[in-house]
Order: structure tokens, then C-alpha cells, then sequence
């Protein structure tokens, strides 16, 4: 009998070593699945500025360690600028409908792309850490143009493009107003809806651990994403944020806690019926008038 339960006892211990072997094998592949982005697994633009009539250039720059990065530019016709930047692995036709919209207004737009998107090289996504830094060459480029006033740039940013733009904005004052549709308030506030939306699996007892080899892969601690602490900082500079209480991808209270966290000037609009980034397509005409009214006040009036 003794001989029997040892043997049951045994078999079960090895039924949870095999469990927790594959949930570990299970995490580390969805870790390394979130950040990274080889070129063969992305999704590319099917449509440029051309598709919507607008004039435009093809853009490559070099990033400060050596990556090539791919952008359009749309002119200016008032001299102000912005600069636009798609959400997580998505591309730059993200945001082709607000170019069209800005262009209308008079407003250039520089559309970018960080690294391990679109057509940019690199493979590895640091929600941040290194992106900052694209999106400062991006700036370096801009500023090198005679069309545009460099006291006149401004920046929207889509779901992880609106946490970049305010993270860059943060460290560079010569940014003068940013608009952040659906951008999360910190990885660690958002883990468990974005783990569960991007791979399928409960975020209990998974996300932790796809947080684990995630740090462990790129180095970068969970807490150091926070861009509640970032948007403190660009006070009095104005932010314009966007929420929708039905977000799925990110925490939904993500726009609350960015507007508490930002000093004044400050606007939220949240929208308890929209999904993640669907102002523009579902509030069209009231997303028009308020991006455009934001941007002309505080680039255009000063």
C-alpha cells in the first residue's frame, strides 16, 4: 500500500514538474514574441500619403547607434509641424487619415517609425528605452528643414506611439504640445490587459512570468515604463489625452491616471462606449475640431 501511494505521490510530482516546465517554455516564447519584430512577421503600409492626395517624401534617417529608419513628410503650409507616430507593431499608415485631417489645417506632418516597425531596422522592441532615441533623430532631421518654424512642432502619438510622444516630449522642450490617443499610464498598470489581449492567456499566472524573461531579454525593469512620471514633467507645455472606457489593449483607466498625474495645461476626453484608438473614426468630426482647435491654439496663437 505504502509502495502504491509513493508510486502516486511520485507520478503527480512529475505531472506538475512537466506543468510548470511548459508553462515556463510557454511564457519565455510569448516574451520573446512581444518584443521583438523580425522583418518577415511584420505588417507593412499598403497605402502612403499619395492615397489620400497628399503631397509627400519619402524619408530614411539614421538613428544614433547606426539603425536606418523610415518616415514620410507632408509640407507645411502655416510653418508648425507634427510629428506623428503609430502604436505598437503597426505602421505608418496608422495614422494616414490625422495626416490628411492636419494637412487640411495648414499643419506639415512628419510620420515616423521607431525601430523593429514598419520598414525600420532592428528587432527588438524596449517600449521606450531606445525608441526615445529615434524619435530624437526624427526631431533632428525636422529641424534641419527651412519650411517649417522650429518654435511650431507638435506631436500625436497612438496607443504605444502616444506613450513615446509623451515620453519624448518629457525630455525635449521644444515640443510644444502633445495629443495621446489610448497611450497607457504604465506597463506595469497595463500588463495583465495587454498580456491577455496579445497572446490569449489569462494574465494570472502568466503575465508575470512573460514579464520576467521579458526584462531578462532586454534588460529594462517593468517599472521603469511609467509614463505617469514622464507627463508630470512637460508642464506648462499643454496635453491633449484621449481615452475610450471599452479599451481592451490597454487598462482603461489609463487616461485618467495620465491626466491626474500631468500638471496644467491639460485636456482628457474620455469616451465610455469607444474601443482602443477609435476617436478618429468614431467620433470623426468631434475628433477633427478638437485636435485641430488644440493644435492651433497653443502653435498657431502664441
Amino acid at each position: 500500500m505504502k509502495r502504491k501511494t509513493r508510486l502516486i505521490v511520485n507520478v503527480i510530482i512529475g505531472i506538475l514538474l512537466l506543468a510548470v516546465i511548459g508553462v515556463l517554455k510557454v511564457t519565455r516564447n510569448e516574451a520573446h514574441n512581444l518584443i521583438t519584430a523580425p522583418m518577415e512577421t511584420r505588417n507593412f503600409p499598403e497605402e502612403t500619403p499619395d492615397t489620400y492626395k497628399l503631397p509627400y517624401e519619402d524619408i530614411e534617417i539614421t538613428a544614433s547607434d547606426g539603425l536606418k529608419l523610415a518616415g514620410w513628410f507632408v509640407p507645411s503650409q502655416n510653418g508648425a509641424v507634427i510629428m506623428m507616430q503609430h502604436g505598437y507593431k503597426s505602421n505608418r499608415k496608422e495614422l494616414l487619415n490625422e495626416a490628411e485631417m492636419m494637412y487640411r489645417h495648414g499643419y506639415g506632418v512628419l510620420l515616423t517609425t521607431v525601430r523593429a516597425h514598419d520598414h525600420s531596422e532592428g528587432e527588438v522592441i524596449t517600449f521606450g528605452m531606445n525608441e526615445v532615441n529615434d524619435l530624437e533623430a526624427w526631431y533632428q532631421y525636422l529641424i534641419t528643414r527651412t519650411d517649417i518654424d522650429p518654435n511650431k512642432i507638435g506631436m500625436l502619438g497612438n496607443s504605444f506611439g502616444g506613450m513615446l510622444a509623451i515620453q519624448y516630449t518629457a525630455q525635449n522642450e521644444n515640443i510644444k504640445a502633445v495629443v495621446a490617443d489610448c497611450a497607457f499610464s504604465s506597463l506595469n498598470d497595463t500588463v495583465s490587459t495587454s498580456v491577455e489581449y496579445f497572446t490569449d492567456l489569462p494574465a494570472f499566472p502568466f503575465a508575470p512570468l512573460i514579464v520576467f524573461w521579458a526584462e531578462r531579454e532586454t534588460g529594462f525593469k517593468t517599472e521603469d515604463i511609467d509614463t505617469t512620471k514622464w507627463i508630470a514633467q512637460i508642464s506648462p507645455r499643454p496635453v491633449f489625452l484621449m481615452q475610450g472606457g471599452a479599451d481592451v489593449v490597454i487598462s482603461a483607466d489609463s487616461g485618467q491616471r495620465l491626466y491626474d498625474a500631468a500638471g496644467e495645461p491639460k485636456e482628457l476626453w474620455f469616451d465610455p462606449e469607444l474601443g482602443h484608438v477609435k476617436f478618429d473614426t468614431e467620433r470623426a468630426e468631434e475628433f477633427e475640431r478638437r485636435v485641430a482647435e488644440f493644435f492651433d491654439k497653443y502653435l498657431l496663437d502664441q
